[in-house]
């Protein structure tokens, strides 16, 4: 009986594969800023909305950037690849801002990758919004922000914030969530005071289901469970 357990076992272990959904992932390559073109929206202006490249919501999940100051946004090297976002001339409460629908969907996890110059912002925390930013609520704590290493070349650990929703239920199914990356106080990553030159950078932002069992698979792995009972059988 022990022997037939642990075939059982696995059989269903093996055949039983998982998969996620992927919502929307922006990466900037197409959808950020083409060439070496800069975008300096003004004082207070939020800029034009950057579309996900990716996954269920690909050309409709939009994220954007918001300054008090005037800045400059641009698209230097990203994590691994030809592009990321980046902004200058952060004062605290300034952000990224990213917007996708959760109709239908649970269990969520979001990574994306930030760096910045030395002169740039170093402390950010991440937060949610159902309410359509009327209110926000944290996700985590403060986090602090390494100095980039970045190119097109292979991509560098160290620089990726991963966050599990699972404790945010009323992220779940929901028909519009903001998630703001904000600027927290005025420390640069070399310790000192963000500089108007000082840049901050984010790449690879994207929000998954966590995997779950395929329901063909299970199946398959049922029948794998009843075939080595019937052969155990057969032996006896």
């Amino acid at each position: 009986m022990k022997k037939f357990l642990a075939l059982a076992a696995l059989v269903s272990v093996s055949a039983v594969p998982s998969f996620a959904d992927t919502l929307a992932t922006w990466t900037f390559e197409s959808s950020g800023l083409s060439g070496s073109t800069t975008l300096a929206p003004g004082a207070g202006v939020a800029t034009t909305n950057f579309l996900a490249e990716s996954g269920l919501q690909a050309g409709t999940a939009s994220a954007f950037g918001f300054h008090t100051a005037a800045a400059t946004y641009s698209s230097p090297s990203g994590n691994g690849s030809t592009k990321s976002l980046s902004a200058n001339t952060w004062t605290t409460g300034d952000y990224w801002q990213f917007q996708l629908s959760t109709a239908g969907e649970s269990g969520l996890t979001l990574s994306y990758d930030q760096t910045g110059s030395g002169t740039g912002p170093r402390d950010f925390a991440l937060s949610y919004s159902i309410n359509g930013g009327s209110s926000f609520t944290a996700i985590g704590s403060t986090y602090s922000v390494v100095l980039s290493t970045w190119s097109a070349g292979t991509p560098m650990t160290g620089f990726t914030q991963t966050y599990d929703l699972g404790a945010f239920s009323d992220i779940n199914n929901a028909s519009s969530v903001l998630f703001r990356i904000t600027d927290m106080d005025t420390t640069s990553i070399n310790g000192g005071t963000v500089g108007t030159t000082g840049t901050d950078r984010i790449d690879n932002f994207s929000v998954f289901t966590t995997p779950i069992p395929e329901p063909s698979t299970m199946a398959f792995g049922i029948l794998g469970v009843m075939a080595a009972f019937v052969a155990w059988k057969r032996k006896e």
